[in-house]
């Protein structure tokens, strides 16, 4: 058979579902093979980076790779920014470009770069293939590194005149590895210092997230009374209605939530991954006893400096200490009044809004209140980056893990519309949401093309004030703003324009009824308000 038939069969063996991407001449083999597979869909996207959003979000959705592909030069730079993402925010992916044929790389030639060499900054393994039978190998390794502990991206190139050679060999089928379990010893050891604390904290991480810990996790909360805050990307671990939930950290600016933390003795630090919230922010005293629970060792750093690591399956590591606790004859009785008072503040705080009426503009904390009664336990908000980010991360909280993806490592402007498409294809049953800024969404507005094209039935919501707010935000502690300003195109002609339905909403008042109606009429839906 051709490489690039074996390509696809090593894909196929790998439970590939969907490869996003655009085709371009020296990949043209691997699409003519991919045409011919009933169990790989290929999804076109209109710009390389979309479809690298889209294999990332689907890492984060279902936990194994996502797949994208490229041409090779523009084709593997574009790609670049999302593969960095997903790399960032811990999201297996594999990403797959094309490369001029072996006989012209040595030499300056059209569209040819060291592709290899470009993304090997960006991903946690990357190699060429420059032998069809190779190709089994390379395959399984990029997929087995994206998936393991930390997850992250992948890079495969594969040469255009390589794609066309025959080869006799078959893939390697993926085992299923049983991941290593904590000693005992130091189980023990992190189990006393829990008990013996008077007011411990947990902060949990992306990590709890990936691994589908959260249910061991809760159990561990309700029999404590531990609170449990959870970074931007671990909402949902804990139930926004349990009482445990103190809801999310990761505000640069202090915060309620932060009051827990600097009241407490021992903090338990759950897959908790520092990309996201650095702990000189959280324990800038370097006073908290840590105790770090963790798939792998701690990073070294000044202000994480731990009083236990416990090295192994996050959910193997909280279901051994609640063997313990149930063993255990007199369960440690910690103090939770603060928390219980935190938790009251923050509830009215995100409520203050929800009746608001005001008739020219709408307070970010009412379309964060509506946005959550629209949707429901299970479906999903996807956040784009922008100012609009801090207030999905402070005020929408959730029933549900991996129900709100924000990116958080990488954090980049564009990755919430292809996002919204890839959540739309793999949950059809349930609703999904984009929420972007006017900056943001236009990163990628193409996408809205692949959208109608796909038969998406998603809603993204745009808040719209004329300007990179972040930006503005941050430069105001100079004192003043420069180059944050820019127009907007008419967004309902933008909507209709693509086939998508568009709403706009200028009162508060309305916010609701208006998402509600965009969710209920038929294909995808644009609406936009002036939030501020």
């Amino acid at each position: 058979m051709k490489a690039s038939d074996l390509l696809v069969k090593c894909l196929e063996a790998e439970g590939t579902e969907y490869i996003f991407g655009l085709p371009g001449e020296e990949n043209a083999d691997f699409m003519m093979s991919l045409e011919k597979s009933e169990k790989i869909e290929f999804v076109l996207t209109r710009h390389e980076q979309g479809a690298a959003f889209m294999a990332n979000a689907y890492g984060r959705l279902t936990g194994k790779a996502g797949v994208c592909l490229s041409t090779l030069g523009p084709g593997a730079s574009n790609l670049l920014t999302g593969v960095a993402d997903a790399n960032m925010d811990r999201a297996p992916l594999v990403a797959i470009t094309g490369q001029a044929e072996r006989t012209r790389m040595h030499k300056e030639s059209h569209q040819a770069t060291d592709i290899v060499r470009m993304f090997r900054p960006v991903t946690k393994w990357n190699s060429p293939i420059i032998h069809p039978d190779n190709i089994p190998e390379v395959v399984r390794k990029a997929f087995k590194i994206a998936q393991s502990e930390k997850p992250g991206a992948c890079h495969i190139e594969l040469p255009e005149d390589v794609a066309a050679l025959d080869t006799d060999n078959v893939p390697i089928f993926p085992k299923k590895l049983r991941r290593p379990v904590p000693d005992e010893k130091i189980l023990n050891r992190a189990f006393d210092t829990i008990v013996k604390a008077r007011k411990p904290v947990i902060i949990a991480g992306n990590g709890v997230i990936r691994r589908k810990a959260e249910e061991q996790l809760r159990k561990f909360a309700r029999r404590t009374g531990i609170g449990v805050i959870n970074t931007f990307m671990a909402k949902g671990v804990v139930s926004k209605d349990s009482p445990e939930s103190l809801f999310t950290i990761g505000m640069q600016s202090r915060d309620l939530v932060n009051c827990a933390i600097e009241a407490s003795d021992v903090v338990i630090a759950v897959g908790y991954d520092m990309v996201e919230y650095h702990p000189r922010l959280w324990n800038p005293e370097k006073k908290h006893k840590i105790v770090h629970i963790d798939f792998q060792p701690a990073e070294i750093d000044d202000f994480y400096r731990t009083e236990v690591e416990v090295v192994g399956d996050i959910a193997h590591t909280l279901w051994m200490l609640n063997e313990r606790l149930q063993d255990t004859r007199d369960l440690p009785v910690f103090s939770t009044e603060m928390n219980k008072t935190l938790r009251e503040q923050m509830l009215a705080d995100f409520s203050e809004h929800k009746d608001d009426e005001t008739e020219d503009f709408i307070r970010p904390q009412k379309a964060i209140w509506d946005a959550r009664e629209v949707l429901g336990k299970k479906d999903i908000l996807l956040s784009d980056v922008g100012a609009h980010k801090v207030w999905i991360a402070r005020y929408y909280s959730c029933y549900e893990p991996n129900t709100c993806l924000i990116p958080n490592g990488y954090a980049s402007m564009g990755f919430a519309l292809p996002g919204a498409i890839l959540a739309d294809l793999i949950y059809p049953d349930r609703k999904v949401m984009a929420i972007c800024g006017d900056g943001g969404v236009l990163m990628n507005i193409q996408e809205m093309e692949t959208a109608t094209r796909v038969g998406s039935d998603i809603v993204v919501f745009v808040w719209e004030d004329h300007s990179y707010g972040l930006m503005r935000w941050k430069q105001s502690g100079v004192g003043r703003h420069s180059n944050v300003n820019f127009g907007n195109p008419d967004w309902i002609s933008l909507a209709r324009a693509f086939g998508w339905n568009g709403f706009r909403c200028d009162r508060s008042v309305d916010l609701k009824r208006t998402l509600e109606h965009a969710f209920d009429t038929d294909g995808p839906s644009l609406s936009w308000s002036w939030c501020r």
